[in-house]
Order: C-alpha cells, then structure tokens, then sequence
C-alpha cells in the first residue's frame, strides 16, 4: 500500500472538534483500537500470517526503486498494525496488572514483534551492501521513496555497526530475553510484592503501594512521611536481591548489544543510535554538579520554611506551605486549556477534544500500575494515557505532563509519515515539561495571597529539583552501573545501594549537613523503572532544561518562539533531535540551558525570600 495512502488512512481516525466544552471522562475508550477482544486477536493472527510477505523481500532491494518502495510499504504497514496490537494489549494488562489473560495477550504480541524483527533482520545487512551511493539514486528515482528518506540514511550512517544477516538473525531473536529483566521487575514491583498496610494516625490504614506512597509522601506531618519512607522503603529492601540480579542483568544485557555492534560501551552505543551527541551527556552531568550549590541554597531555604531543625530525605516531597485547595479533574482540565492558551486556538481545541474522547484512563483502582504515562503507538488512532490522578496539584501537573506527550505525538501524526512520525527520546520529555511550565507559571501569576504564591513558586522549585537535578543523578548513577558492568565487575543489589547512596549523599549535602539521607532509602534504585530502559531518564534532565528555556520566550511573546516551538512538536523524527532544538532556538551542547536551570531556581529563591522578609518584618 502507497505509503500516502497509509497516512491518509491514518489521519481519517477520530477527528477533533472545533470547540467542545471539556467534559469528564474518566477510562480510556481501548475499542478506538479493536471494538473486541475477538477483533485484535484475528488481527494478530492476520499479522502473523503476513509476515512472510516482508520476508520475501530478502534479496530484492537492489533490484530497482519500485521494489525498495514495496518492501518499505509493506513494512510501515505491518509496524503500524503491530503498534496497534501493542497498544491495545498493554493498555488493558496496565489497567489491570494482575489479569493473567492480559499480562499473556500482551506478551504474545512481544513475540509477534520479536517474529517481526527475526523475519527483517536481513534487512540493514542487505542495506549496507546497496550503499549510500545507491540508494541514493533510489530516492532520486523514486518520489514514493521520500518518506523514507531520512531513516535510510540513518541506517546507512551506521553501517559499521550493522552485522551480517545471520547475526542480526541472532540479535532480532534474543529480542524478548534481553528485554525480560524490565518485564519481569514490573510485575515484581507493581503484583508480587505485597505492599503493606499503614496505620496512620487518623484512624486509615491504606495499603502503601506505589500511588499512595506518592500521595502520603507529601503529608505536612513529618512523623507520617518518616513512618511512609521507613515502611516503603523496608518493604521494597526485602526485595533488594532480586531488583539487583533483575537490573544487573539488564545492565549486562546492554552491554551485550554494544560489544556485538562493535561499540566501545553502552553509552556509545545507545547514544549513537539515538543520534545524540555524547558531549551533550558529558555537559549535563558536568554542568549540573556545578550548580549542586543552587540545589543546596534551596535545600536549606525548605529546612527553614518548614521548621525542622534538620532536613531529612523523607521531607522533600511536602509543600513548602500548605495549600488547602483539591483540583477535580473537570476543574484541572480547565485550568490546563487555560495554562496553554499561549500556544494558539488550535493547540487548545485539540487538547479539548483529547480531554473528551476517551484517551485516558485516570483514577487508582487495584491492580493497576503505577505512575502515569502517555502510549503514541497506535498511528492513526489517537494517543493513550495512564493516570493515577489523585485530585491534587501535582495531579494536575502529570495531566499537563502527559497531554504536553499526547499533543506532542498528535501533531507529529498529522504533520509526518509514519516513517518519520517517532520523535526521538531526547525531544520527547520537552513537550510535557514545557507545559508543566505553562501551568506553574500561571498559578503563581493568579495567586491571590502570599501562601498561595509561596505554594506554586514552591512547586516550581520542585519540578526543577525532581525534573533536572534528580534526573541528572539518575543519569550519572545509570552510567557509573553501565561502567562497572563493563569492566567486569559484579553488580548486586548491595552494590546498587551502596552506589546510590554515595550519589544520593553527595547530591543532597550531607557532608555538610543539608540533608540526611537514612541509609535504608538508597535502596531507591529499586523503585525507578527508567533504569531499564537503557539511557533514558536523563533526557528528562535536558528536556526540562530546553523546555524551561522555550516556554520562557514563548510566554514572553518573543517574535517567532511559538511557531519554532510548534514546528519543533510537528517535526516528529524527520532530522537528529539536537538539530531540530536547535532549530527551535536551543544549543543542547552548550552551558546555556543548564546554567538557564540554576538562574532561574535562583530567581524563584529571590520572590521567596522576598514574601518571608515582608513577613518577618511586619
């Protein structure tokens, strides 16, 4: 099928409204995928009965334009089917970690895409013989080739890294096993361990799993959030063995992959596959330890404004003030389409017509998994995302958070092919944290008293401290694993701990007495996912340091700084993803962005202690 006409097709899904009011709509309408389960399990078997069809084209790509495009075609076309499969399958075992039916659906369509890649594993190897010069001329032939431009000459710039047809054969069928550690620890974490109950002072007693540690985690009473952290993080070190061997292994598995391609380490390998520069790694973690005193100046400034005599790990999660305010989700849609009105009309009636069609399931119910996340891959139908909304202002976040992913994966759908409609990592977490930014800038402009303003420039401080500094630790502690695997050393669960209590300590000031961190909480390692997806979280670091950037210029109505910033959300994968920010108006390989972080931390730090002196003095 013309790869024009699998666009069209994909853009003729759920049109958006002009101008609905939000209405609330609590569960993700899965049926926009398959109307049954009888639907997507006769589309799977119709996926796996084409996959010969892909096969088939082994030995042909060089045999003219026309039948490059073919095979191209018919793989886009399978990938997007494939995506559908996925999404529909690992939505349902999500909402629901503990259905046994799902969970196998769901992994039954991980080895459909293991099947996939084992049956187009040829496909690079037979690529790199063609040579650019070759296929080059193809695309010069060939208009219908255009679409697929840019990835082919992706893979062919890494050609010295593409190995023999047997030994991709090789790769493309360990797909699943080295994927396993990470599929495995979800269940571990989200429907083995039996999370226990919490007897709290006012009479509840809540099971502390994942959402409600979240929640309780930022109660105003320090004894509660040291019982919380004492009780979680007990509960989560019984398991500290097994999280280890899980996520050491993950490590080596990485590790695995790289010497095979040829990479000299795992960071090489995943950031030449992302085409991300590696000096953009080196400056984040150099330039965020050069402004661990910023971090530290707000440390002590939370000690103060919360009274405690010495700040703990435990205590970083409460409010600087207490605001005694709950956002329904009605009202916190609301507020969101109001927060990004500086985006244009059509950026938020799309977000309106998201709110109300379906896309997202929202509240905590048992068995389901935690944290929240936005999945885009299902092209042609709309995005999906998982909440576990709790009716409080960092709620409210996470859903600017996510819809800033959906809108982001919308525009994409709309502007690119599917060839190139898959932005890459390093842009994606922009998009949700710039209109993070959007919302907190608002609410500290609408504040109408000083507690209410202190509470926002609070939170502001916070997204910065969890988004940046936080994931730049995350970072830096992600390599220090991946380096000691790679000189051959063991890497246990103790090891973790050790590891990451070393880092936590260091980044929190303890030495000099800015923070304490309880040695039971470094089991930390063990409650962050991210960890295996192989060189991931950090771009949250340098996505909020780009996105606090942008949003700064767009609010402040610079000439252009919208239309670069909505052309950067349309560009999906079309060009290297540090060319398309820079395109936006952002040097990532540059001291710029990270040091805009510690100046604008400081400048929040500035109103704060501005509102406590006005106090103090009256």
């Amino acid at each position: 099928m013309p790869v024009a006409l699998l666009l069209a097709l994909a853009l003729a899904a759920p049109a958006l409204a002009a101008d609905p009011a939000p209405t609330v709509d609590a569960t993700w309408h899965l049926e926009h995928v398959f109307a049954s389960v009888d639907a997507f399990q006769a589309e799977r078997d119709a996926v796996v009965a084409d996959l010969p069809k892909v096969a088939a084209c082994k030995g042909t790509l060089g045999k003219d334009a026309a039948t490059l495009l073919a095979c191209l075609d018919a793989q886009s076309l399978l990938q997007q089917r494939m995506g559908r499969l996925w999404t529909y399958a690992s939505d349902h075992a999500n909402a629901d970690v503990r259905d046994d039916a799902w969970r196998g659906r769901r992994d039954d369509v991980a080895l459909v895409n293991q099947q996939y890649s084992t049956a187009t594993s040829w496909f690079e190897p037979e690529l790199k013989e063609l040579g650019s010069e070759r296929v080059e001329a193809m695309i010069a032939a060939e208009p219908g080739l255009a679409p697929y431009a840019w990835p082919l000459r992706v893979s062919l710039r890494h050609a010295e890294h593409i190995l023999s047809p047997a030994e991709e054969r090789i790769l493309a069928l360990g797909g699943v096993v080295l994927d396993a550690p990470g599929t495995t620890y979800q269940t571990l974490a989200y429907s083995e361990i039996p999370w226990p109950k919490i007897n709290l002072a006012d009479g509840t007693s809540p099971v502390l799993n994942q959402a409600e540690y979240t929640l309780l985690r930022a109660s105003p009473d320090a004894a509660v959030r040291k019982q919380v952290y004492d009780t979680f993080f007990g509960t989560l070190g019984g398991y500290q063995d097994t999280a280890g061997s899980l996520l050491g292994t993950q490590m080596a598995s990485h590790w695995w992959v790289a010497q095979a391609r040829g990479y000299a380490s795992s960071a090489e390998a995943s950031l030449d596959g992302s085409l991300v520069p590696r000096q953009i790694y080196d400056t984040l973690v150099r330039e965020t330890r050069a402004n661990l005193p910023t971090l530290h100046r707000y440390l002590k400034l939370r000690q103060r404004m919360l009274g405690l005599d010495q700040l703990g790990y435990q205590d970083l999660y409460v409010p600087l003030v207490n605001l005694d305010k709950k956002f329904p989700l009605e009202e916190a849609e609301r507020t969101v389409l109001t927060a990004v009105a500086p985006l244009g009309r059509d950026y938020v009636n799309n977000l309106r017509a998201g709110f109300a069609g379906g896309w997202m399931d929202v509240y905590p119910t048992p068995g389901k998994q935690g944290g929240a996340y936005m999945d885009d891959a299902a092209y042609g139908v709309h995005p999906y995302l998982l909440l576990n909304y709790n009716d409080d202002y960092e709620s409210m976040s996470t859903l600017a958070h996510e819809w800033g992913h959906a809108m982001h994966s919308y525009s994409s759908m709309k502007s690119q092919p599917y060839a190139t409609s898959q932005y890459a990592t390093f842009i994606a977490e922009i998009a949700s944290t710039f209109n993070e930014a959007l919302l907190v800038d608002m609410m500290i402009a609408k504040a109408k008293t000083d507690d209410e303003k202190l509470f926002y420039l609070g939170q502001a401080l916070e997204s910065l401290r969890t988004t940046y500094f936080r994931q730049a630790m995350f970072g830096e502690f992600e390599l220090a694993m991946h380096e000691k695997v790679e000189k051959g050393e063991p890497l246990t669960g103790a090891t973790l701990t050790t590891m990451y209590g070393d880092m936590l300590r260091d980044y929190y000031g303890t030495a000099d007495g800015t923070c304490t961190v309880d040695p039971a909480y470094a089991v930390e390692w063990a409650y962050i996912p991210h960890f295996y997806y192989n060189y991931y979280v950090w771009q949250y670091a340098t996505s909020i340091a780009a996105s606090s950037l942008l949003a700064e210029r767009v609010e402040r109505h610079q000439p252009g700084a919208r239309d670069r910033y909505l052309a950067l959300l349309a560009s999906g994968g079309s060009a290297e993803p540090a060319v398309l920010l820079k395109a936006a108006g952002v040097d990532m390989t540059s001291p710029e962005p990270y040091r805009a972080v510690a100046t604008r931390m400081n400048a929040i730090m500035d109103r704060i202690e501005t509102i406590l002196a006005k106090r103090e003095k009256n």
